[in-house]
C-alpha cells in the first residue's frame, strides 16, 4: 500500500515510523512532514488544508490511504471532500465533517455526551446573545471553573479561573473581545473536577472499535507542574492506575456509548478518538473528545503498540475490526520534549541543532526543518520528543534525560521530572 500522511509533527513521525514496520506498507509520503519524518518517508511540500493539492498528488503517486494527523483539516471537512472525488478510488481514515465537532465544537460534544448518558462535567454554554446571563451564571458558580473556547483554539482556548475576576476577565475577552476569533463566540462553562487526567486512544469505524493505547501527558512548562499550559512536554505509559477495573469502566460509561450514539446518529466516523479522561475518586469523566492521535501521546502510544497498526487501520474498513487482536509491549515508554526557549511564549526559530544518533532512544522530530546544506534548524514551539523504554517509568525517563542530555540547540528548554508522581 501507498500511505500519504497529514500533518508536520511529532505525532506524524511517529505514525509514519509506525507504519513504515508495517509489511502491507510499499511507500509513505509525509505532507508536508519535517526534518525527521524524512528518514522514514518522502516529504511532499503541500499543506494541511489543500485538499486539491492532496488529490492530485494522491491521482499522481496512486496512494491507497490518507492518514489525518491534525484537527483542523478533519474539521474542515477532508474526509467529505474525497468522499465526492470519483478520479481518486483510495481511502481516507478520519472522520465526517460532522464527526469531527466531538473535537470542533465544545457545545457539539457535549450536547452529544448527555444525549448518550456519558459522565462530563456539568456545563452552560453563552454567546454574545445572552452574555449578561453567563456573568450572573459565573458569579453565582462555584470556583474554580472552567471556561472553553467553542471552537478550534490551538490548545489555548481553556482557562481554568480560581478567582470570579479571573472568571469575568476571560469571559469577556473571549466572547466581547473576540480572543480566539470565530472559536470564542461561543463559550462553554464548566463545573471544575478534580483528579488525574489520562488521555485513552481508539481506532473506530463507528460501529465497533479497538483501544490501541492511552497515556498520561504533562501539560505544564514548569516542573512540578508549574508555570504556563503548553501543546504537552512529555507522556508516560502505561498509566499505573489504569487496572483493568478502571478501564472496565472506560469502556463501558464511556468508549462504547460514544461509538454507538455515533452508529446510532448515522454520523460517518472511521478513524481515532482520543478520549480526554479524569479519574475522580476512581470515576472516568471525559473532559473532551479529539478527533485525532494526540501530541505527544502518540509518540509513546505507538512503540508501546505491539500490533500492526496498518493492519488495525485496514480492518476499520473492511468490516473486520472486531476481530482484530491488539497486543502492547510489556515495557514503559515515556517521552520528553524539548522546546524553544521562551516557549509557550514568544520563541525564535531557526536555531541550529545538534542531533546525535541514539540508539537507546527514538527521536521524533516535530518543529524542525532541513536547510539545503543539511542543516536542521528548530521550526516551532515544541522541537523535538525523545521517547525511551523501561522496565519502570523512572528507568525510560532517565534514559531520554540521557539522550536528551547530547542534543543541543539555543534556548533549548525541557522537564526533567516527567512522571514525577509515580517513582
Amino acid at each position: 500500500m501507498n500511505i500519504l500522511i497529514i500533518g508536520s509533527g511529532g505525532r506524524e513521525h511517529a505514525l509514519a515510523w509506525k507504519i513504515k514496520q508495517s509489511s502491507l506498507c510499499d511507500q509513505i509520503f509525509i505532507a508536508p512532514g519535517n526534518a525527521g519524518t524524512k528518514e522514514v518517508g518522502t516529504n511532499v511540500q503541500i499543506g494541511v488544508n489543500d485538499f486539491d493539492g492532496q488529490k492530485q498528488f494522491c491521482i499522481a503517486n496512486q496512494i491507497d490511504l490518507i492518514i489525518v494527523g491534525p484537527e483542523d483539516p478533519l474539521v474542515n471537512g477532508i474526509y467529505d471532500f474525497f468522499a465526492t472525488q470519483n478520479e481518486w478510488k483510495g481511502k481516507v481514515f478520519g472522520p465526517s465533517k460532522e464527526g469531527a465537532q466531538l473535537e470542533g465544537s465544545k457545545a457539539y460534544s457535549k450536547i452529544f455526551m448527555e444525549k448518550n448518558n456519558i459522565p462530563t462535567a456539568a456545563y452552560k454554554e453563552f454567546n454574545k446573545d445572552n452574555y449578561q446571563e453567563g456573568v450572573e451564571y459565573i458569579r453565582n458558580h462555584a470556583l474554580p471553573i472552567v471556561l472553553k473556547a467553542d471552537g478550534l483554539a490551538a490548545g489555548k482556548g481553556v482557562v481554568i479561573a480560581f478567582t470570579l475576576n479571573e472568571a469575568l476577565d476571560s469571559f469577556e475577552e473571549m466572547i466581547i473581545h473576540g480572543q480566539f476569533g470565530e472559536a470564542s463566540s461561543k463559550v462553554v462553562i464548566e463545573q471544575f473536577l478534580s483528579g488525574i487526567e489520562v488521555s485513552v486512544f481508539v481506532v473506530t469505524d463507528g460501529k465497533s472499535y479497538k483501544i490501541i493505547g492511552h497515556a498520561k501527558d504533562y501539560k505544564r512548562i514548569g516542573e512540578g507542574d508549574t508555570g504556563l499550559n503548553t501543546g504537552g512536554m512529555g507522556c508516560v505509559t502505561p498509566v499505573p492506575f489504569m487496572d483493568a477495573a478502571f478501564m472496565e469502566k472506560v469502556e463501558t460509561k464511556i468508549i462504547q456509548p460514544t461509538v454507538n450514539g455515533l452508529n446510532s446518529a448515522n454520523i460517518n466516523y472511521t478513524g481515532f478518538i482520543f478520549f480526554g479522561l479524569i479519574n475522580v475518586d476512581g470515576e472516568p469523566f471525559v473532559i473532551e473528545y479529539n478527533c485525532r492521535m494526540g501530541d505527544p501521546e502518540t509518540e509513546v502510544v505507538m512503540p508501546r503498540l505491539k500490533s500492526d497498526l496498518l493492519e488495525i487501520l485496514n480492518a476499520s474498513f473492511d468490516g473486520t475490526l472486531e476481530n482484530i487482536p491488539v497486543n502492547y509491549n510489556a515495557d514503559f515508554f515515556t517521552t520528553v520534549v524539548a522546546v524553544s526557549g521562551g516557549y509557550p511564549g514568544d520563541y525564535e526559530k531557526g536555531k541550529i541543532m545538534n542531533i546525535p544518533a541514539s540508539e537507546n532512544s527514538i527521536i521524533f522530530h516535530a518543529g524542525t526543518k532541513e536547510e539545503n546544506d543539511g542543516d536542521i534548524l528548530t521550526n516551532g514551539g515544541r522541537v523535538i520528543a525523545v521517547t525511551s523504554e523501561g522496565k519502570s517509568i523512572k528507568e525510560a525517563v532517565a534514559t531520554s534525560l540521557e539522550t536528551l542530555s547530547k542534543i543541543s540547540f539555543e534556548g533549548i528548554t525541557y522537564r526533567k521530572d516527567i512522571g514525577y508522581e509515580f517513582e
